[in-house]
């Protein structure tokens, strides 16, 4: 009795089912490899965007900075600073920057608070009367400010007040720091001289 059964059909049929589980799997993996790709470039593509951002919103110290003594006492009442936009920098928003101190000396302030801005320095003296201890600071005067109350933008200078804590005496190294919402902390080391005067500028 003659075989219907063919051995080549089938061998013909394996092959196809073999060819086509192959091409599935390939498909599968480079979509998965793509996928991975993909993602990983997204990464780094809102890693650099955020680097840029925080680099493009630095700020910096323009001259000198300032110790002025507390009247009648062997310590420094304020300091004055003035600071600015880095090179081709992003306007910064003050209000919400956070201002923190610390001393050799057992001073220490992770949050000072912001009292807001004056069109003077007296003003924004009158507003600090009183804080040692707790500190405070505020925008003493704004230069070339083109925008908002509180925001540094291109072009423009802010003198900062910052209270000072009753350890801020002769001798005692401090540092103040100035941290945005966007952007790169701004410290400040300065060293108080050994004999105080009405104004004194900070090596």
């Amino acid at each position: 009795m003659k075989n219907l059964y063919s051995e080549d059909a089938f061998t013909g049929l394996e092959a196809a089912i073999v060819l086509i589980a192959f091409v599935v799997v390939a498909a599968v993996f480079s979509y998965v490899v793509l996928g991975a790709g993909f993602f990983t470039s997204q990464t780094a593509q809102a890693t650099v965007h955020t680097g840029v951002s925080q680099a493009s919103s630095s700020m910096e110290l323009v001259g000198n900075v300032y110790g002025i003594q507390s009247t009648g006492n062997n310590y420094l009442k304020y300091v004055n600073v003035t600071i600015a936009l880095t090179a081709g920098g992003t306007p910064i928003d003050l209000s919400s920057m956070v201002v923190s101190y610390n001393d050799n000396a057992g001073g220490h302030n992770p949050n000072l608070t912001y009292e807001g801005v004056y069109q003077n320095g007296a003003a924004c003296t009158n507003s600090l009367a009183g804080t040692t201890g707790s500190q405070s600071w505020c925008i003493a005067q704004k230069i070339n400010n083109q925008t908002g109350e509180a925001m540094l933008d291109d072009n423009s200078q802010m003198i900062i007040m910052v209270g000072m804590p009753a350890t801020a005496t002769p001798n005692t190294q401090m540092t103040i720091n100035f941290q945005p919402a966007v952007g790169a902390v701004l410290p400040i080391t300065r060293t108080i001289p050994g004999g105080l005067t009405a104004v004194q500028p900070l090596y």
